[in-house]
C-alpha cells in the first residue's frame, strides 16, 4: 500500500530525461532507485556525461549507455535492481554495443563482485567517484570493464551544476551534505556513502539563486542528516574541534544555513530532508518559524518507540528525548506537519517494544509515514553482532499494525485542513484529471482543485472542501 501518507517501499525506479544538446550524438538511459539523494546524484551524473557527448533518453532500446543508480538500504531494493539488470541485458542481446553500469550505494557495497559474479555490467561506480566517469566510460567504450568505488573525505560536487532531469520546472533538489557519521546499527549508508562532510554555503546559495532565475519556485535541501550540516571552511565534521579558533567562531550550522537561504531568495519555498532527532536543534525550529518561505514540514525518523530498541539501533536518543523534541516543534510551530520512518521487527524486538511504537505514534499522530519490515543488510553492525530473530510473519503483522495506525492518523491530520484556506504551489496536472491542478501546501499535503487561469509554478489560495487519507480536495478562491 502506498500513498502520499503511507509508503511501504519504493515500487519502481525513475527513468530520467533532460533537454537535448544537439552536439551530443550518444544516448544515455539512467534510472534511479532509493532516496532523493540518488535522484540528485543522477542529475550530477547526467551533467558530467553531457560534456562527454551523451544526451539522456527515456527509450531503453536506443541507449548506448544504460546506468542504474542503486540503493542498498533494504534487501528488496537490491532485488529490484537485479531484475532491472536482467531487463537491460535482454535488450543488450538485440543491441550488443550497449554498455551497462551500476552507480551508487549498491555499487559501493558490492564493488567488483558485480563484474566477477553478476556478469551483467561493464562498469561499477561508487557515489564519490562520479568525476571519474569520463575515464571510466572511455575504458568501457574501448571494450574493457571499469570500476571506481573509492570513498572520499572531501567530495561534495559543489562546483557541478546538476542537469534537472525529468523536471517539472517548479521544484528541485539541492544537496548540502554527503555521507553520514551516525552509525545506526541497521544502516548501510555510512559504509556506502562514507563520512559526513558539508558543502560550501556560498555554492548552495548560488545554486538556489540560479534555480530561482530559471523559474523554479521550491528547493529541497538534501542530506543523509541535514541537521549535522557544519561549514567551517571544509573538512569532515568529526575534525571540527581541530579547526582554528577563527574557523570555529565563524562556522555555519544548519539553522544559520536555513536562514541564509531563506534571505537569499525570500519568495523561494524551502524544504529539507532528512533530519536526525539527536541533531535537530531548537535554533532550526526557530528559523523555520521566523521565515514564511521555509515550509512547515519536518521528516523526523524515529524507527521505533522503544528506548531499549533505540539503544540497540544506536540512535543516540531516548523515547523521552524524541517526544520532548516533538513537543517543542508543536509549541514553536503549531501547524507543522511531521512524518516518520518506522522499522517493524528489528533484532530483539518484543511485543512490548512494538506496543511502545504504537503508543508513540498515538502521541505524535504523524501526518505521513514511511514504514518497513526490517531486512538485515550485510556489513552493518546489526548483521555482524545481532540475530535477525523476529519471524517474518510477526514482522508483517507488526508492520500492518503500524500502517493501519498511520492511515488513521494521516486521515485525522488531513481532516484538520477541511474548511480552511491553504496556499498551494501548482506542480502540474492532477493524475486523475487534466481539468484539475495538483500541488502541495506548506505542510507537504497534496492538494487537487479545478483549473482556472493559473499556470504551473503559481502560488494559489485554495479552500479545502474535502479530503481523503492522501489528498486535499479544494476550490480556488
Amino acid at each position: 500500500m502506498s500513498s502520499n501518507h503511507i509508503i511501504e517501499e519504493k515500487k519502481q525506479g525513475q527513468a530520467l530525461v533532460t533537454e537535448i544538446n544537439n552536439n551530443n550524438k550518444k544516448k544515455l538511459f539512467i534510472e534511479s532507485y532509493g532516496c532523493q539523494m540518488n535522484l540528485n546524484d543522477s542529475e550530477i551524473v547526467a551533467s558530467i556525461l553531457s560534456k562527454e557527448g551523451y544526451n539522456t533518453t527515456q527509450i531503453l532500446e536506443e541507449a548506448d549507455m544504460v546506468l542504474v543508480n542503486t540503493c542498498s538500504i533494504r534487501e528488496k531494493a537490491e532485488q529490484t535492481v537485479r531484475k532491472r539488470l536482467q531487463k537491460y541485458n535482454s535488450v543488450k542481446k538485440i543491441n550488443p554495443e550497449m554498455k551497462i553500469g551500476v552507480l551508487g550505494c549498491m555499487a559501493e557495497r558490492l564493488k567488483s563482485k558485480f563484474l566477477e559474479e553478476e556478469k551483467m555490467v561493464n562498469m561499477v561506480v561508487g557515489p564519490d567517484a562520479y568525476r571519474d566517469l569520463p575515464n571510466l566510460v572511455k575504458t568501457v567504450e574501448d571494450g574493457k570493464d571499469a570500476v571506481n568505488v573509492i570513498l572520499s573525505k572531501e567530495e561534495t560536487y559543489a562546483d557541478i551544476s546538476p542537469v534537472r532531469l525529468n523536471s517539472n520546472g517548479v521544484t528541485a533538489f539541492v544537496s548540502i551534505t554527503r555521507g553520514c557519521d551516525n552509525m545506526c546499527t541497521f544502516c548501510v549508508v555510512p559504509f556506502t556513502r562514507g563520512r559526513e562532510r558539508s558543502r560550501d554555503p556560498k555554492s548552495i546559495i548560488d545554486e538556489v539563486k540560479d534555480l530561482w532565475e530559471n523559474g523554479f519556485k521550491e528547493v529541497t535541501l538534501l542530506g543523509q542528516n541535514v541537521d549535522s550540516y557544519l561549514w567551517y571552511g571544509g573538512g569532515l565534521k568529526k575534525d571540527f574541534d581541530k579547526a582554528s579558533e577563527i574557523a570555529r567562531a565563524t562556522a555555519i550550522d544548519f539553522a544559520k544555513l536555513l536562514e541564509l537561504v531563506a534571505l537569499a531568495e525570500p519568495k523561494m519555498r524551502i524544504r529539507f530532508a532528512t533530519s536526525n532527532p539527536q541533531d535537530m536543534s531548537l535554533d532550526v525550529i526557530r528559523s523555520m518559524a521566523k521565515y514564511d518561505n521555509i515550509c512547515k514540514y519536518i521528516h523526523l525518523p524515529v524507527q521505533t518507540g522503544s528506548t531499549r530498541m533505540l539503544e540497540r539501533m544506536n540512535r543516540q536518543h531516548t523515547r523521552k528525548e524524541y517526544l520532548e523534541l516533538i513537543d517543542n516543534i508543536r509549541n514553536i510551530i503549531p501547524d507543522c506537519a511531521i512524518s516518520q520512518d518506522m522499522i517493524a521487527g528489528f533484532s530483539g524486538e518484543t511485543e512490548e517494544d512494538h506496543q511502545e511504537t504504537l503508543s508513540l505514534m498515538e502521541h505524535v499522530k504523524y501526518d505521513f509515514g514511511f514504514m518497513f519490515a526490517y531486512s538485515e543488510r550485510p556489513g552493518t553492525p546489526a548483521a555482524k553482532r545481532m540475530e535477525d530473530d523476529v519471524p517474518l510473519e510477526i514482522k508483517k503483522r507488526r508492520l500492518a499494525d503500524i500502517i493501519a495506525l498511520q492511515q488513521k492518523h494521516g486521515l485525522y491530520r488531513m481532516e484538520q485542513f477541511v474548511g480552511k484556506t491553504v496556499e498551494v504551489l501548482i506542480e502540474g496536472n492532477s493524475k486523475k484529471s487534466d481539468l484539475h491542478w495538483k500541488g502541495r501546501n506548506s505542510q507537504n499535503a497534496m492538494v487537487v482543485f479545478p483549473k482556472g487561469n493559473e499556470k504551473i509554478g503559481d502560488l494559489v489560495n485554495v479552500k479545502v472542501n474535502d479530503c481523503t487519507s492522501a489528498t486535499l480536495i479544494g476550490s480556488r478562491l
